[in-house]
């Protein structure tokens, strides 16, 4: 996970990654935590183990917990090699 140490995401709170719901404020937090991943040069590397460790929440390589749950299901059973 070197690529932590180059993350746009180092210089936020964290609690901008992890809003609590899905709805309300909660939208606004998720759309400002993918903002900062817009720009972040570490973004594939970011999804790629949110989705191969299963993070079930937060922000991660600027998709929402809805985004990579439906992800993991579109590729259900694939194998990918990277």
């Amino acid at each position: 996970m070197r690529w932590r140490k180059d993350a746009a995401c180092r210089a936020s709170s964290p609690d901008l990654f992890f809003p609590v719901g899905t709805v309300g404020h909660a939208l606004t937090e998720i759309e400002s935590a993918k903002a900062v991943c817009a720009g972040c040069g570490v973004r594939e590397a970011c999804l790629e183990f949110a989705v191969l460790t299963n993070q079930e929440f937060g922000v991660w390589g600027g998709t929402s917990e809805e985004e990579r749950r439906r992800l993991r299901q579109a590729h259900r059973g694939k194998v990918f090699v990277s």
